[in-house]
């Protein structure tokens, strides 16, 4: 895999050019950097192109911008991004970096094909509300959060099945372990997100089971590369099924003051 060549046509086609969430808001470019703005969703910068001499400005711009509009707002970081000190100056500015996550791409044609969920475990893309609720509610056990909140995120997902998926895992009716999957059309991208697995339920093979069921149905539609901002815990099983690292990403949030 070209790992330079990889990061530029990611940065064009889902940091540039890609347009919000379906249903979650808009997109604006605003000289070199382009952000998201929302309602009800994700609000932040996507993109930037800095130097070292307009980077604080333009990072003081976007500040107020979404002071201004009374949200919290995140800056999404990559690695590869400039000025390299970009991470303090935003720190400077009163964002509050996360924690790192690795940058994974896959060429899906490339993905094993052979893993499959464990005896007495079902996989299946969620077709009813009831489904839905049910997996935000593994969301929220493993991850924490506001229930209602990441309820309606995915409910606004459900909304739009064209591009959305939403997959549980389910042992006698009951749902184990959720993750989802993003399709991003004009692009050769296809996100996976989520992987929640109730913690004992976990070490049994079901969230590899999750990614290679997710990688059939995204290349199955066309796409050629899936990604995913992965943590420590899931960065090792994704490589060894095919994931490569091109970089790491890192959520620097700033907290709406009103």
């Amino acid at each position: 895999m070209d790992i330079a060549a990889i990061r530029r046509l990611f940065d064009r086609q889902m940091r540039v050019d890609a347009p919000p969430d379906a249903g979650t808001g808009s997109v604006e470019a605003v000289g070199p950097i382009v952000r998201v703005v929302s309602d009800n969703g994700w609000n932040g910068v996507r993109y930037s192109d800095l130097t070292d001499t307009t980077a604080d400005a333009v990072i003081a711009a976007e500040a107020a911008y979404f002071a201004a509009r009374g949200v919290t707002c995140e800056w999404k970081l990559y690695s590869h991004d400039q000025p390299a000190d970009l991470p303090d100056r935003l720190m400077r500015a009163g964002f509050t970096g996360g924690e790192p996550e690795a940058h994974l791409v896959a060429e899906l044609g490339d993905t094993p094909r052979h893993v499959t969920a464990p005896d007495g475990v079902g996989l299946s893309v969620v077709t009813d509300e009831a489904g839905v609720v049910a997996a935000a509610g593994v969301h929220h056990r493993v991850f924490g959060g506001d229930l209602t909140q990441i309820t309606a995120s995915y409910l606004d997902q459900f909304d739009h099945p064209d591009v959305n998926s939403i997959i549980v895992a389910e042992v006698d009716g009951e749902p184990v372990s959720a993750a989802r999957l993003e399709l991003t059309p004009g692009t050769r991208f296809a996100g996976f997100w989520g992987g929640a697995t109730l913690p004992q339920w976990r070490r049994r093979g079901i969230y590899r089971a999750l990614v290679a069921y997710r990688a059939k149905i995204a290349h199955d539609r066309g796409y050629r590369y899936g990604y995913v901002d992965a943590l420590p815990t899931s960065e090792p099983i994704l490589r060894r099924l095919g994931f490569h690292r091109i970089g790491t990403t890192v959520p620097f949030t700033l907290e709406a003051t009103r």
